[in-house]
């Protein structure tokens, strides 16, 4: 148990690290939906990579959209009309209607004549009731008839019964009527009944809207979704045969089949998904330990890459348990943004496939899914290849959208071969997953800050100088700062010569001196008199004032939270190395006394990559260079040569992955940059 004990705690990294990898591999394994999923990936137009597939059950086929959409015009245009005949409207207007026929008799005729007032009282009765019992029909202008021959539904007593819309009639076939019945009779006082019908005729058959709509509702809920049945046994497509429109229909019914079942639970489907989602992981893992072991070493990043990876399948999955066309809501350009941000183009496509091809197991049609994520997460990579300016946020945005758009358009064209399927709800998905994008900015602010990381972005806001600490330093140590703005040009050309990062070694080359700020005046850039401090100390008091300015420097950026980053090139800007000058002066006058190495040697640790390499000869050769008396071509090329050869030999660069190719450039890029400081022409050889 001891042993067992001391090996955890020897080796905590590493188990650390692959626990993370495990429970991501169990959160993703969990999460995976447990219906059935179709094996076979199809293109319409295309040849039927497997073998001969023949029906495993009894399945019906899907009607296209087309179909449907053609079935429910049909019945749109052929669905009959109900009207309602108001009987109750009948019998009010009529008992109305005696009523003002005697009134208004009596107003104009008085009492007499009682035999005309009888003949005109039982011609209008009767010619109303007749024309109102047959009824007077409201067509509204919206269903467009005109044929008498069209048949509608009259509900009447509650009962509806078809009918022909000539039966009946309206308005104006009602009033002739009226007027040839008139013509047959004689004793009528014509002029007197014409305004008494005006008035009585109405119109007691009325369009029903509602029961219309709600039938036809009805009748298109009714659409069987299907047309026809596959048997078992029956063979669907042979092996090399081309996908038409009638077998892709089939493949798909299948498929909508297939997907819905519930899968039983066993061990050995677990085990195959463990399988499956531990291989893209695992590699994942391998790419991190062999070729960016600066990542892998850190549990921090490897913590944050799990965390975007996760994050990016759990949301995907709670997307598609609502509509699987929701898929395209998701966000996934978001993961290659932000790791770009923090790191380079490489892991951000790495990371992107790794995710797309964890989500392609919980979406449907997952190669069409692959290809549209993967191709817009390379452009949007290729896009922010240079990510230090917020704006280009937006930019990218807009790329990924038209990106998705036109994949996805090509992708129609070439399955359908209509533009007329386009599903506007798509474009619209596409939009907000653009548009969603824009978290990026405040979640690479939050991992900043919880992972203490950098960006480029804060990196040029770091290296301002208008920034607190480099104003500072420019106020109370001027010579220093001028040093550090000197050493920053040197540093920032030869890491971009070298494929280094040069943001991040300019950032540290302003700060990597920023300790002298608290004694400017024992830094001999910064003395500009005869009068020297290190005269009132002895040598091993100097040479630790000036080791110090390391110590001191590295109290002052965590004072003012300057990212770890930054803060080792000021750990390691001097590595080792000793405080020459007071060491030698120390020999020259005690000789016979033994030298204690430690009051004369930085604590180091020494640089551990190529910036902090190129950081350290950058600094050693221009504050060297300051001390040349008549700096031409020979002297500073001497000069550059020996400060490096002596680092070397000190095993200065022992830890970090820097070449001896790319130290031969990172001198002949300072010895050109100083040349040009200090104005060298190079020497033409005389004419002989």
């Amino acid at each position: 148990m001891k042993k067992k004990l001391t090996y955890i705690r020897n080796h905590y990294a590493e188990i650390y690290k692959v626990f993370l990898f495990v429970v991501s591999i169990v959160i993703i394994v969990a999460i995976l939906p447990k219906e059935l999923q179709f094996k076979y990936e199809y293109t319409l137009n295309a040849p039927w990579m497997y073998e001969d597939l023949v029906a495993p059950y009894d399945f019906p086929i899907i009607k296209t959209k087309k179909e449907i959409k053609k079935e429910k015009a049909l019945l749109t245009k052929h669905i009959k009309p109900y009207f309602l005949f108001n009987e109750d409207l009948n019998k009010q207007n009529l008992l109305n209607a005696e009523t003002l026929f005697d009134s208004s008799w009596v107003v104009k005729f008085g009492f007499d004549n009682k035999e005309s007032y009888q003949t005109n009282r039982n011609f209008y009765l009767h010619t109303l009731k007749e024309i109102l019992d047959k009824g007077v029909i409201n067509i509204p202008k919206a269903l467009n008839i005109t044929d008498p021959n069209t048949v509608i539904i009259l509900i009447k007593n509650n009962v509806g019964n078809e009918e022909f819309v000539g039966q009946f009639y309206n308005v104006n076939s009602a009033f002739k009527t009226i007027e040839s019945k008139t013509l047959n009779h004689t004793n009528l006082e014509i002029n007197f009944l014409k305004p008494l019908f005006v008035k009585a005729i109405v119109q007691n058959i009325t369009y029903d809207k509602s029961k219309t709509e709600n039938e036809l509702k009805n009748a298109i809920q009714g659409l069987s979704p299907f047309r026809g049945m596959v048997q078992r046994g029956q063979r669907i497509i042979d092996k090399g045969e081309i996908i038409n429109a009638d077998i892709y229909r089939i493949l798909l019914s299948l498929q909508k089949d297939y997907d819905g079942k519930t899968r039983q639970s066993s061990i050995s489907i677990t085990l195959g998904e463990i399988i499956l989602i531990a291989v893209p992981m695992i590699t994942f893992f391998l790419f991190l330990f062999f070729f960016r072991v600066d990542i892998y070493e850190d549990s921090k990043n490897l913590l944050m890459l799990l965390l975007l990876i996760i994050s990016m399948v759990v949301l995907t999955r709670i997307l598609i348990l609502y509509h699987s066309s929701y898929v395209f809501i998701v966000p996934l350009m978001i993961s290659p943004i932000v790791i770009r941000a923090f790191y380079d183009s490489q892991l951000a496509l790495i990371t992107h496939i790794i995710t797309v091809i964890l989500v392609s197991f919980i979406v449907p049609n997952s190669f069409h899914f692959l290809f549209l994520q993967l191709m817009t997460g390379l452009i949007t990579i290729i896009n922010i290849r240079n990510l230090q300016k917020r704006s280009q946020f937006f930019f990218t945005s807009l790329i990924i959208f038209l990106s998705f758009s036109v994949i996805y358009l090509g992708m129609l064209l070439a399955i359908d071969g209509d533009i007329k399927e386009l599903n506007g709800n798509i474009i619209i998905y596409f939009a907000i997953s653009a548009a969603l994008t824009f978290f990026s900015y405040p979640l690479i602010f939050l991992f900043e800050k919880l992972f203490m990381l950098v960006t480029d972005m804060s990196l040029l806001e770091y290296s301002d100088t208008n920034s607190p600490l480099i104003r500072k330093l420019a106020e109370k140590a001027p010579g220093t700062f001028h040093h550090c703005i000197q050493v920053a040009n040197l540093a920032e050309e030869a890491c971009l010569q070298i494929g280094g990062n040069a943001l991040l070694v300019r950032a540290g080359a302003m700060y990597h001196d920023i300790g002298k700020a608290e004694n400017p005046m024992f830094f001999t850039e910064n003395q500009n008199g005869s009068f020297n401090p290190h005269d009132e100390l002895t040598f091993q008091e100097s040479a630790q004032t000036i080791i110090d300015h390391v110590l001191v420097g590295i109290e002052i950026a965590k004072k003012n939270n300057i990212p770890d980053q930054i803060i080792d090139f000021i750990r390691t800007h001097h590595g080792t190395k000793r405080v020459e000058y007071f060491y030698r002066m120390y020999k020259k006058d005690f000789p016979e006394d033994d030298i204690r190495l430690a009051d004369f040697t930085y604590h180091g640790p020494i640089p551990y990559s190529k910036e902090t390499c190129v950081l350290m000869m950058a600094d050693a050769a221009e504050a060297a260079s300051r001390s040349l008396k008549t700096p031409n071509a020979k002297s500073i090329s001497e000069l550059i040569d020996s400060i490096i050869k002596s680092q070397m030999e000190q095993g200065q660069f022992n830890n970090a992955d820097i070449k001896m190719k790319e130290i031969n450039l990172v001198k002949k890029i300072f010895k050109r940059k100083l040349m040009n400081i200090y104005h060298v022409r190079i020497e033409y050889p005389s004419e002989k």
